[in-house]
């Protein structure tokens, strides 16, 4: 499929979204949301083993939800813009593969929501990152009040969102809201590295990790551990676990699926 607001690239089984409206910073608009759940769909049935989420252009990661359009919404049309923001970063979240979000600039609001959903972060040395929302009067809506602070922490996702502080790279990083930060002109290649090595690690531990992971924030400790155990159990016999094993005790490279 083709879209007018975003690309989906690909090489080889990666796949990358970019949201490509860099006149307007890559803003959400309504068109671009629409798109960017069908592009979502189209990696998920091609079977992606890993998708890189970006920004076209040197300014931009995506600059927020389009509040031309929040302007004058009723509790009943936001309600329906909250649902959908919420459905794109979930399944970012439970996309059966890793997520990389290549944030090259701003990400404020919704945008700094899409790079929560992903699994890891890499910034660009440019970015500056926050949840600037409580300026407009609202809060965070696409689940930036749960992922925040399960990232940076209870204290500091309060002082980010009822400040609407605007983070730079390097505090990001410190915070622990980024895994890491690379030259500007480095960014697009840095991530392409990662996740073609990514790409070649075996699909069906990768994605046991991920539901794994997931389970450890969306779930009591005791049912967390319990779905750890049952996703580590059920990969044996699989032709990955097998070759992964014999490779390691025949000291060659294992030939994954």
């Amino acid at each position: 499929m083709s879209w007018d607001t975003i690309r989906l690239d690909w090489d080889d089984d990666v796949a990358t979204l970019v949201i490509d409206r860099p006149d307007q910073m890559n803003a959400l608009n309504v068109q671009t949301l629409d798109a960017i759940e069908e592009a979502l769909a189209e990696a998920g049935e091609k079977e992606a083993r890993c998708l890189v989420v970006t920004g076209e252009g040197d300014e931009a990661f995506v600059a927020g939800a389009d509040i031309s359009y929040m302007t004058d919404l009723g509790p009943a049309a936001a309600q329906a813009y909250a649902e959908q923001g919420h459905r794109i970063a979930s399944t970012i979240e439970s996309f059966p593969a890793p997520t990389i979000a290549a944030v090259n600039g701003y990400a404020f609001g919704g945008g700094c929501e899409l790079a929560l959903a992903c699994d890891l972060r890499v910034a660009s040395e440019r970015a500056l990152l926050g949840q600037t929302e409580i300026d407009l009067g609202i809060i965070p809506g696409w689940g930036g009040t749960q992922r925040l602070p399960a990232l940076v922490g209870d204290e500091l996702a309060r002082r980010m969102i009822f400040f609407g502080e605007r983070v730079d790279a390097t505090d990001a990083f410190e915070r622990g809201l980024v895994g890491e930060v690379v030259a500007h002109d480095e960014l697009r290649d840095h991530v392409a590295e990662m996740a073609e090595e990514l790409a070649a690690k075996p699909k069906f531990a990768l994605r046991a990790a991920k539901e794994a992971l997931n389970a450890f924030h969306n779930s009591p400790r005791s049912t967390a551990l319990e779905h750890e155990a049952r996703a580590w159990s059920g990969l044996f016999g699989t032709h990955d676990q097998r070759e992964g094993m014999n490779a390691f005790v025949e000291k060659r490279d294992a030939d994954f699926e």
